[in-house]
């Protein structure tokens, strides 16, 4: 996993002058990012989607040190904290409390009555979170499908082991999406490298086809590659192509290299996997799930595709 970027300093306006909050916002020092609490400014170059999911990080601390219960941040937010992906960003930030609270409550705070104790408890950013374990744990049992598995794959890219987070289930053995939590994590891969992976895998299965290899490796006539997903015994892999791939500056992955050539270096690449006697298939964003099933199941055996039944686990998309 790449370096995070470090997050911009947190301010509370019960630590500063009312005139100097109200400069620093007039000057654009300061952003604001709930009733009392502002950071510094993000540099305005910042990829659209680094730029969302660093502003719910920093509502997240804000809320994290607003509240006076003892809140432990948690769910997807706690996701976002320990720097996993997430299918899709929450709109408020997630607390867990160890009693329902009498009132209103602040319409940016979703919370979840639970214990928490020493050993689920976590420091990120300053900020007491749910442990990584904790974390995916709650994921699984609150999120739809696919979300839950995002941060399942990511989590144990990261190193957690699949058994830490099955320790955590097995303190609630029963309850709403304690099934399928159990099943989720069963299909959780480390090999995913991004959530849009993690997508096309969810796309697969949920058909009905058996789980593809990750990180499916190869020896090419131009050295060792390693294919994001597929099956062996078919000779049919796949890939996510993702447009960051080809984009220079801050938001690419290769900010130095070319775009033009990166793209005669991908071209390259696939006739040499294709010339190993591999069928590639590449996806895109823009790829529709039915689509991509359609132009995977012509490649695979037609006994296999009369058997294919949805899983009914896994909602479709």
């Amino acid at each position: 996993m790449s370096r995070r970027e470090p997050e911009p300093a947190l301010h509370l306006a019960r630590e500063h002058l009312p005139e100097e909050v109200r400069r620093r916002l007039a000057d654009g020092e300061w952003e604001r990012l709930r009733r009392g609490a502002y950071r510094d400014a993000p540099p305005p170059d910042r990829p659209p989607a680094a730029a969302a999911r660093a502003l719910v990080v920093a509502r997240a601390r804000a809320v994290a040190h607003a509240l006076r219960a003892d809140p432990v941040v948690s769910h997807a937010s706690a996701a976002l904290l320990h720097g996993l992906p997430l299918w899709t960003l929450p709109t408020t930030t997630h607390v867990v409390q160890s009693y329902r609270r009498s009132g209103s409550a602040a319409r940016d705070v979703t919370r979840h009555v639970a214990e928490v104790g020493v050993e689920d408890r976590a420091t990120v950013l300053g900020v007491t979170t749910t442990s990584l374990a904790r974390t995916v744990a709650d994921c699984l049992r609150t999120m739809p499908a696919l979300d839950a598995l995002v941060v399942a794959d990511a989590a144990l890219a990261r190193g957690l082991r699949r058994s830490d987070v099955e320790d955590v289930l097995d303190r609630r053995p029963r309850g709403r999406g304690s099934r399928r939590s159990r099943y989720v994590l069963g299909l959780a891969d480390p090999g995913a490298e991004s959530a849009r992976e993690t997508w096309l895998r969810y796309v697969l299965v949920r058909t009905g086809l058996p789980r593809p290899e990750t990180q499916v490796p190869l020896r090419t006539e131009v050295g060792g590659v390693r294919v994001d997903l597929g099956w062996t015994r078919w000779r049919l892999l796949l890939e996510f192509d993702g447009l960051v791939k080809y984009r220079t500056g801050p938001s690419g992955l290769a900010p130095r290299e070319d775009p033009g050539r990166v793209l005669v270096q991908e071209k390259l690449r696939q006739e040499a996997i294709e010339r190993t006697g591999n069928r590639l298939l590449r996806v895109t964003s823009r790829d529709r799930p039915s689509h991509v099933v359609a132009r995977v199941v012509r490649h695979v055996p037609s006994d296999v595709v009369r058997g294919l039944r949805p899983d009914p686990f896994l909602p479709p998309l």
